[in-house]
């Protein structure tokens, strides 16, 4: 898979070698002289591209026609709605996901502005664009603590025990937490008194011996 980088600061360098070590093909995008000598340091020359990633032009040249994703990870809000905005409706990148670094702002990272997830946890980022591996209906997006626990997402049926009640009462493995949920397009912070609904995309982090029973809570199965 093959993923730009726009903004190669702490983010956008943990989250390409984290891409890069996986074996996808990167491109990370920055026009800061020190930042891009850390990035030469760290990652294969042709990975690093110098230039304004709000720039089409330099877009292009990254090859965004043949991306795959594109993370705008910069330390400027509204330079990331612009890197969305040109990478969904000028070269129509399939997926788009965005940094927000004031969460006021975080209303305006939507699909109208071509963003389909909008993060501010560089982890939860790094993890929902990794490769993806099936288990079942539900998928694993990274592999922790030497493939101990796993990150996994499922979209959830109508026909899932979790839609039972709020998500302190859910009978849950010892061992897993739930990490964020995306509804209707929006990061949403699980708390005990959520309630999950169908369609909602979950995000938990659980150990090997407890997915087959998180799988189970997950789908109905």
């Amino acid at each position: 898979m093959y993923v730009i980088i726009v903004g190669g600061g702490k983010v956008g360098s943990h989250l390409a070698k984290l891409l890069w070590s996986e074996g996808h093909e990167i491109k990370v995008i920055d026009h800061r002289p020190e930042v891009l000598t850390l990035l030469r340091g760290e990652l294969p020359l042709e990975c690093v591209l110098e230039g304004d990633g709000s720039s089409p032009s330099v877009l292009e040249a990254a090859g965004i026609y043949r991306a795959k994703v594109l993370a705008a990870v910069t330390v400027d809000d509204e330079a990331n709605l612009v890197i969305t905005t040109l990478a969904r409706f000028e070269f129509g990148v399939p997926r788009i996901i965005a940094r927000v670094n004031n969460p006021k702002n975080a209303w305006m990272f939507n699909q109208e502005m071509g963003v389909d997830v909008a993060l501010n946890q560089a982890d939860i980022l790094a993890k929902l664009i990794a490769e993806e591996m099936s288990l079942g209906d539900m998928m694993t997006l990274l592999k922790l603590r030497r493939g101990e626990f796993s990150l996994v997402e499922e979209k959830l049926p109508a026909s899932s025990p979790l839609l039972a009640a709020p998500l302190k009462e859910l009978p849950l493995p010892e061992q897993c937490v739930i990490a964020a949920v995306l509804r209707r397009g929006q990061v949403m912070i699980p708390s005990g008194d959520m309630r999950f609904e169908v369609g909602d995309e979950v995000l938990a982090v659980v150990d090997n011996a407890s997915i087959d029973q998180l799988r189970a809570l997950f789908g109905g199965a």
